[in-house]
């Protein structure tokens, strides 16, 4: 464990951390809880938060006083890239895919096609986890743009790909 904030004979010390610019007390000490607060949160500020109060000769056994959290920054998703594999020709098989490099927790992806006609993908020829729409039998009329949304709990972006048959 680092430490990372303390008040000790009135004074509040902040640890050597990079936390240390973002970090502080939600109120002044004494006069309400000690609530911790972090300011512009990254993602690697996730972990487990231990609060230990020590009160001189109040005569409680060790470790009474501790309060422990685990904290996940939620990360929303990058835009993701969207790819075409395979020939689009008339007849053929073609995967259209979507992935986002970043998010948290991980990204669930959803394709639609916008125009000329909407239309909206399920299993199986969708893959919700790994960002895959498999377009089989491809005629002209499949032609147009199709839309990725990437989507979290954090937000969400999209991507865009024209398919052309």
């Amino acid at each position: 464990p680092v430490q990372i904030l303390m008040y000790l004979d009135g004074t509040e010390k902040v640890g050597e951390t990079d936390l240390k610019s973002r970090v502080g007390f939600l109120y002044p000490v004494l006069s309400h809880n000690i609530s911790l607060v972090i300011n512009a949160t990254r993602e690697r500020d996730s972990g487990q938060y231990m609060c230990t109060v020590n009160v001189v000769d109040d005569g409680a056994p060790e470790g009474r006083d501790v309060g422990v959290i685990n904290l996940t920054v939620l990360v929303p998703p990058a835009v993701p890239a969207c790819q075409l594999h395979g020939t689009p020709t008339v007849g053929a098989n073609v995967t259209l895919s979507c992935s986002s490099k970043k998010g948290k927790p991980s990204p669930t992806y959803q394709w639609e096609r916008a125009d000329p006609t909407p239309q909206v993908f399920f299993p199986p020829a969708q893959d919700l986890a790994r960002g895959t729409l498999r377009l089989t039998n491809l005629s002209l009329e499949m032609s147009g743009l199709y839309v990725c949304t990437a989507e979290n709990r954090a937000g969400f972006e999209k991507c865009r790909i024209v398919l052309e048959v």
